[in-house]
C-alpha cells in the first residue's frame, strides 16, 4: 500500500491507496474518483505502518479494496460507510477532537 502523509491546520491528513490503484479513476454514476500522484502518491508501506498513520491521523482518505478492508478490520471505518466506486472500495475517516 502507498501512505502520504501531510500535516495541515486540521491535523494530520494521511492518503492510503492500494499499489495498483494509484493513477487510475474509478466511476459509479455521477461520482468519479481518480487516484492522483500529487495526493496519494507516497512512500510504499506494509499494512501495520497503514496502521499507524491512520492512528494519527486527523483526516484519511483511504483507496482500494485491501486498504478499505485493513481500515476497517482496525476499527477506523465502520463497513456501512465504505462506498463501492466502480471496482474499487473508498471511505474517509474524520477525527473529531
Amino acid at each position: 500500500m502507498i501512505v502520504n502523509e501531510r500535516e495541515t491546520p486540521e491535523g494530520l491528513l494521511v492518503a492510503v491507496c492500494d499499489e495498483d490503484v494509484l493513477g487510475e479513476t474509478f466511476e459509479e454514476g455521477e461520482l468519479s474518483l481518480t487516484v492522483t500522484e500529487e495526493f496519494y502518491g507516497g512512500d510504499a508501506v506494509d499494512e501495520s505502518a497503514v496502521i499507524d498513520s491512520l492512528a494519527q491521523a486527523s483526516v484519511a482518505n483511504i483507496v482500494g479494496t485491501r486498504a478499505v478492508e485493513l481500515a476497517v478490520e482496525a476499527g477506523f471505518v465502520d463497513e456501512a460507510n465504505v462506498l463501492e466506486v466502480g471496482a474499487t472500495l473508498h471511505a474517509q475517516l474524520l477525527r473529531m477532537q
